[in-house]
């Protein structure tokens, strides 16, 4: 019996295949792959590039980026803002364009977030050889460059034969839909094979859908997890990004309004209840709140939900000191559920939480730890008052009044975005989020740059929603370029570009550790050949205007106001420039360690210092066995 088939070219194949992928979970169906970013060169124009401009947008459609790390984070904002279900491609051409994605695939698989990468690669054929941009290797003829994608990736193949395809994209489209291991894919793909032509088999391109499954806990270790729970009189849940992913912040309500248990959040998890939910302690770790942290030291039980326990969560291994501290982890990986010798609760994180809530009808916490933990919110409450307040209209402001200034312009369902420098530390710590999507923080990798390209990514999946970048000069400086992207798209993305002359973050932590600040400060050379002269005479906001945004720039308080608020009224990409008070700090310290080793001898006095601090805290230490 003959099969029917089709005759079409290796990319030609690739892109009708994944217009045909969908992923569904609780009946509701998405693309999986909704769109294909891409550069081209001469290691894909005329495969993919030839393949998309046949297939047209109804078919798969195509976006322009400006860099190739860009248009991965542009995906990666995607396909968060939509819990994972649907993803966009990113196709460069061999070398640089290759080389470019392996800073996005591995933002993509630390973060647990889905991308299919599609570089270019060296002739199959080995016909010219070597070609232009090729890595030559003396003893292993197959490696290229696209090796490097590697070790960031959860799923990579070379596709040196046009057959190759059909198991390499099934395999592929299983690892982007499935929460367990879901990351960067990549499939490399040497240009002549692009171009090769095959005889397809029609059943190829049939419509295939990807269910994404809600397991549920194996029922020994949901009674293990119940009995720890009602044991314990200090529980505390630690909520991650898994509570977003798996869309289980209505069960996560339930639990907490039903057993009376506090909830403090990562960075990826933060948002998974309301701010102004009396069981909403907020951020947790070397940036949390103090209230999260005094209640995490003392927990007797730390209940885990979607968390990979980063060291920034984690104190590095300072913050849980109770001497009888147990951990129970609910994850939809094994890998993640084990971490700190937990008990396991292997599970979708909304099935697990129904299922915890259920069992465990009739308990509560006694009355004197609610009091406790919400007299603590209440104090830190004030806090965030005080961060945020500006009594002088006219005076600039500093970066948590920007914050403050933001929170009063910000819609319940606006999406805030940032991933590095000093503004995650205040964020975590101070923004009241308001919906699960509303804070957006990308700090598995904390990479700056992401924040232009993710809020792009963002503004595609959520055309209606207004999504603010908030990025400081150090992370302008890193990523620019897709602000054209977002120009030409009619994306209407705010950017609020905050100046502060020089890596701030790095410049408090350089000074805390001993380094003096050596290196982050954005200045002329003095005499003494430091960077310690006038500051840098850079004008971001004349290049954000000559990339095609609307800028306002904001010199006070009041200024800022006005501009925020015409920002979010605009239909075109709109960037707020603000320069921050720098002397004046009003963020609160942090409320917990972070260890970054510091030099055991100096001749430095500061060095020396540093390092008798850092001994006092590492002996606080506890590996939790």
């Amino acid at each position: 019996m003959s099969r029917s088939t089709v005759r079409l070219t290796v990319a030609q194949a690739l892109v009708r295949f994944l217009s045909a992928q969908y992923t569904e979970r609780d009946g509701v169906r998405h693309r999986l792959v909704a769109g294909t970013w891409g550069i081209f060169g001469h290691g894909n124009v005329a495969g993919l590039g030839q393949a998309l401009l046949q297939a047209g947008e109804d078919v798969m459609p195509y976006h322009q980026g400006r860099n190739e790390q860009s248009m991965v984070h542009a995906a990666v904002g995607y396909a968060r803002q939509l819990n994972r279900l649907s993803a966009q491609a990113v196709t460069t051409s061999i070398g640089p364009g290759a080389t470019n994605l392996v800073t996005g695939a591995a933002l993509a698989t630390i973060n647990r977030l889905p991308v299919l990468l599609l570089p270019g690669d060296y002739f199959a054929s080995h016909a010219p050889d070597p070609l232009l941009q090729q890595l030559e290797h003396p003893t292993e003829a197959d490696v290229s460059v696209n090796d490097t994608l590697r070790p960031v990736s959860r799923y990579f193949d070379r596709i040196t034969r046009p057959e190759a395809l059909i198991p390499s994209a099934l395999n592929a489209m299983r690892v982007l839909a499935d929460p367990a291991e879901t990351g960067a894919v990549t499939l490399a793909l040497p240009q002549d094979v692009q171009a090769e032509a095959y005889d397809w088999p029609e059943e190829f391109f049939a419509e295939r859908v990807w269910y994404v499954r809600r397991p549920a806990p194996d029922p020994v270790e949901l009674a293990a997890a119940v009995g720890a729970i009602r044991a314990a009189e200090r529980p505390l849940i630690v909520a991650g990004g898994g509570v977003h992913h798996s869309e289980a912040e209505a069960a996560l309500k339930a639990l907490v309004e039903a057993t009376g248990i506090p909830v403090s959040s990562t960075q990826a998890g933060k948002g998974s209840l309301r701010h102004d939910h009396p069981a909403d302690l907020g951020g947790i770790g070397h940036t949390g709140t103090s209230v999260s942290d005094d209640i995490a030291r003392a927990a007797d039980l730390v209940i885990g939900v979607g968390t990979r326990y980063t060291d920034f969560t984690t104190a590095s291994g300072t913050l849980f000191q109770n001497p009888d501290v147990r951990f129970a982890n609910l994850n939809i990986t094994g890998f993640d559920a084990h971490k700190l010798a937990a008990q396991t609760l292997v599970c979708d994180a909304r099935t697990g939480l129904e299922k915890l809530l259920e069992d465990l009808a009739g308990h509560r916490v006694s009355e004197a730890y609610e009091a406790e933990y919400r007299a603590g919110k209440e104090r830190w409450d004030a806090v965030v008052e005080a961060a945020y307040r500006a009594d002088d209209e006219s005076a600039v402001p500093t970066q948590t009044q920007v914050l403050g200034a933001l929170d009063a312009v910000v819609g319940d369902d606006d999406v805030v975005i940032n991933a590095a420098g000093s503004l995650p530390g205040d964020l975590h710590k101070l923004w009241r989020s308001r919906s699960p999507r509303q804070y957006h923080l990308e700090y598995g990798y904390s990479c700056m740059g992401y924040e232009i390209p993710a809020g792009i990514g963002i503004q595609q999946a959520a055309p209606d929603t207004a999504v603010w970048s908030l990025v400081g000069d150090g992370t302008y400086l890193m990523m620019p370029t897709e602000i054209v992207t977002a120009v030409q798209e009619g994306l209407p993305v705010n950017i609020v570009l905050i100046q502060n002359h020089g890596y701030a973050s790095i410049g408090g932590l350089s000074a805390e550790t001993g380094a003096e600040r050596f290196g982050t400060d954005y200045r002329y050379r003095a005499a003494d050949g430091t960077f310690s002269g006038a500051p840098l005479p850079v004008d971001l906001a004349a290049n954000a205007a000559s990339l095609g945004m609307d800028v306002l720039r904001a010199k006070t308080v009041g200024e800022l106001r006005e501009a925020l608020a015409t920002a979010r009224a605009s239909a075109r990409p709109t960037c707020v420039y603000v320069e921050t008070d720098i002397m004046n700090p009003t963020s609160p310290g942090p409320e917990a360690w972070w260890d970054v080793p510091v030099a055991e001898v100096a001749s430095r006095e500061p060095a020396v210092e540093a390092r008798e601090r850092y001994d006092q805290h590492v002996a606080g230490r506890r590996r939790h066995l």
